[in-house]
């Protein structure tokens, strides 16, 4: 994972003072890197049943829907509010200063569906934490939460309701 950890540029200070920004663009500009990042996170779901994958907006998108190509299955995409065009159900999350919304098409899961949430990154698990609420009031089944990278030291795993994440890259500062 070290190789891929290299390929992450780190951007001290943004998008405010003592914040370390891990930027993934410059892993996404390898196509090498890209292709062994999407494997990785496609590694441990290689051998169990998906019937979807829900990408979160928008990085979520890029390698959800990669995965989903490797996979085979299809895949769903969790947007803001006010970005689908269908009728959506919406799930509301606490963000440090405010609240934000995300929503999915109320016919993008079919109960019993099993359903993989998939996004770039793990900092403090609102979002994650939305989107399989979102996915549990569709009567999806949550296979588990996978991330390129997860932020160790803001403790989301712990408040996530699913018991499964996985991560590929891990930073604990």
């Amino acid at each position: 994972m070290e190789q891929l950890k290299d390929l992450i540029r780190t951007i001290p200070d943004f998008p405010k003072k003592g914040i370390l920004y891990r930027d993934i663009t410059t892993l996404l500009q390898d196509a090498a890197g890209f292709r062994a990042a999407v494997d990785k996170m496609c590694d441990p779901f290689l051998h169990e049943k998906i019937d979807v994958i829900a990408g979160i907006e928008s990085r979520g998108f890029i390698f959800g829907s990669s995965m989903a190509v490797l996979l085979g299955t299809k895949f769903v995409p969790i947007r803001k509010k006010g970005k689908l065009p269908f009728t959506t159900v919406e799930e509301t999350y606490d963000l440090e200063y405010g609240t934000n919304t995300i929503e999915i098409h109320t016919d993008a899961i079919i109960p019993g569906e099993r359903v993989l949430i998939v996004d770039d990154l793990l900092a403090t698990g609102g979002t994650v934490q939305a989107a399989v609420h979102l996915v549990e009031k569709q009567g999806g089944a949550i296979t588990g939460v996978c991330v390129l990278v997860e932020l160790l030291a803001l403790g989301a795993r712990q408040k996530i309701d699913t018991t499964r994440v996985h991560s590929v890259i891990t930073y604990s500062d």
